[in-house]
């Protein structure tokens, strides 16, 4: 009789044990995701202000470099493919793409002198700066979160109970293509990559 209550309360005392465990490990990955939520939703937030100045950039350049329709294109379709992702990873692929078109219209001023001039061209540079900027912090941030969830749910035994809890692995990095990594930048000076436009007048013979 005694034997089978101890045998009871030792089964007892594990099953507490593997509860407590259980829970308290559960509990940290779903505040490690929801760390990895709001670190999208700062990303998400900076991205929207961008798509938001792009509209007025582009009718300002459009008003001295009118021909450059491919790109005007380009940009539209990307900002229409941000706004209406649903996804992180969705989001991140269009972001890239946006980026590169970005770059492709910023240097378009430099074959036009009046438009490197304008105001209004200016201000617009100096808030899509600060708002890139803030992309590139808050895209780190993110990436961050998003390591230290990922870390966490494989290490063992929190594999175990990620598996039983249905936590996955977050794979939606906010990585950059190779063709648009400097973009975050965005370099407002002269692309060294290509040749100067002239504006000087032909030699006389």
């Amino acid at each position: 009789m005694k034997i089978g209550l101890v045998i009871v309360a030792i089964l007892v005392i594990v099953a507490l044990m593997f509860g407590s465990f259980y829970v308290g490990r559960r509990n940290e990955m779903a505040t490690k995701r929801e760390a990895v939520n709001a670190a999208w939703a700062q990303v998400d937030v900076v991205l929207q202000r961008r798509a938001d100045l792009i509209p007025n950039l582009v009718e300002t350049v459009k008003s001295f470099a009118i021909h450059e329709e491919q790109v005007f294109g380009e940009i539209a379709r990307a900002r229409s493919a941000l706004i209406g992702a649903k996804t992180p990873a969705d989001k991140i692929a269009a972001n890239n793409a946006l980026d590169s078109a970005i770059s492709r219209l910023l240097v378009i001023k430099e074959a036009y002198p009046e438009l490197k001039s304008n105001e209004n061209f200016l201000r617009l540079q100096d808030e899509l700066a600060g708002t890139e900027n803030r992309i590139s912090v808050e895209r780190n941030r993110y990436n961050a979160a998003v390591q230290d969830y990922n870390t966490y749910i494989s290490l063992f035994p929190n594999s175990l109970v990620a598996s039983m809890s249905g936590f996955k692995r977050n794979d939606a990095y906010f990585k950059t293509d190779e063709g648009s990594r400097a973009a975050p930048k965005v370099n407002f000076g002269f692309d060294k990559s290509a040749p100067a436009p002239s504006t000087a007048a032909p030699a006389h013979p």
